[in-house]
């Protein structure tokens, strides 16, 4: 029976919390493979400085190169609109062998509200949630029955790096080398870009949106 973990997100950009806690989890709970999946449309947040999927999903595939427990997969890019964690599910219980048990990967700061998921109860049933918190950290209060993980303090995000980014400093060592390549290279992360919210956001291409399911400080 495999065991397969789910890490959603944004993954704007992804960074080195987001891998070491897929390794960690991978390790702890004993996963023989953990998919990323970028969202599209999330439902929970706006799309105000999120990139292109096209440029994040390119972006996680070089950050997993090399791992060969790690994958990714843009269903929910494909798919368009709203991305709910219920539809993808399914949509991986088609792809995976019958009787693959899956485990869902989330922050902790989600479990006080993960009871307003879409169809939770129907979710609940087809995953283990697995919940990452860092050490020192009060764990979160859940209706929703999760599983606690622990893994190292990272005091990082997608969001300090965008921050980083956008002030002109550097993100070595807090993306992977790779990645971080990839941005010069295509010099994402900018004002005068980001400031253009409408052409990234809301052109024709159908691999642009955006938002993400999680939340905490990893994952943002």
């Amino acid at each position: 029976m495999k065991r397969i973990g789910i890490l959603g997100g944004t993954f704007n950009p992804v960074h080195i919390g987001h891998l070491t806690i897929a390794q960690m989890v991978c390790q702890q709970v004993g996963l023989d493979r953990v998919v990323f999946i970028p969202s599209y449309l999330p439902p929970h947040k706006s799309g105000k400085n999120v990139i292109s999927a096209r440029d994040r999903y390119h972006m996680l595939r070089l950050a997993v190169k090399g791992n060969p427990k790690f994958r990714t997969n843009d269903f929910e890019i494909k798919k368009g609109g709203r991305s709910y964690s219920v539809e993808t599910v399914k949509y991986l219980r088609k792809e995976y062998p019958r009787g693959t048990k899956f485990f869902f990967i989330i922050g902790s700061d989600l479990l006080p509200r993960l009871y307003t998921w879409k169809d939770i109860h129907e979710l609940k049933k087809m995953v283990t949630f697995l919940s990452v918190s860092r050490p020192g950290f009060r764990r979160k209060k859940s209706k929703i029955r999760v599983r606690s993980i622990t893994v190292p303090g990272l005091h990082t995000s997608s969001t300090f790096a965008r921050q980083r980014l956008l002030a002109g400093k550097t993100v070595k060592y807090l993306v992977p080398e790779n990645v971080l390549r990839y941005i010069q290279k295509k010099k994402l992360y900018r004002k005068r870009q980001l400031r253009k919210g409408s052409h990234v956001i809301n052109g024709s291409n159908r691999y642009q949106v955006w938002n993400r399911r999680m939340a905490g400080g990893y994952f943002r």
